[in-house]
């Protein structure tokens, strides 16, 4: 189940016993930046809420002999300029709040396109830089997550 991690637990529940792989992502940590940058002010604690559901339901993500993921939670991360997404509270969160061994897709391919140019959104006009990536991996690392690409 690929999805923003927009989700309602009341919708979770009834994907309960349905669904063996969730994908969310988990797409800012600040609701300031999410109002702005996603026009859903309330995104990081309904994101917050679907995680642990996934998590309920189906565990940390397990793999096969051959590393095919049979069952389990997949997040996706995408790391952001300036530290936009909050990638440091965001693996504390899934160390704590879900577990160490969470699996995390830290994606740095971040690039603006669309409606984000110099005058709408000058924070987030460029892709990351390697130090920002490497500062992910750090905060990622420090909150004890062990499990990510």
């Amino acid at each position: 189940y690929n999805t923003s991690g927009y989700d309602t637990v009341e919708t979770l529940h009834r994907l309960d016993g349905v669904v063996d792989i969730y994908m969310p992502d988990f797409k800012m940590w600040d609701k300031e930046h999410a109002a702005k940058y996603l026009h859903a002010r309330d995104y990081p604690q309904v994101a917050r809420q679907a995680l642990c559901e996934m998590h309920r339901q189906v565990g940390v993500l397990r793999l096969d002999e051959h590393g095919l993921a049979k069952r389990g939670v997949l997040v996706r991360h995408l790391v952001m300029p300036e530290g936009i997404a909050g990638t440091a509270s965001v693996a504390e969160f899934l160390a704590n709040e879900l577990s160490p061994d969470t699996y995390v897709n830290l994606m740095s391919q971040y690039h603006p396109a669309g409606k984000v140019n110099a005058a709408t959104f000058p924070r987030i006009n460029r892709s990351i830089s390697t130090s920002e990536y490497s500062e992910a991996i750090l905060a990622t690392n420090r909150a004890g997550l062990h499990r990510y690409a």
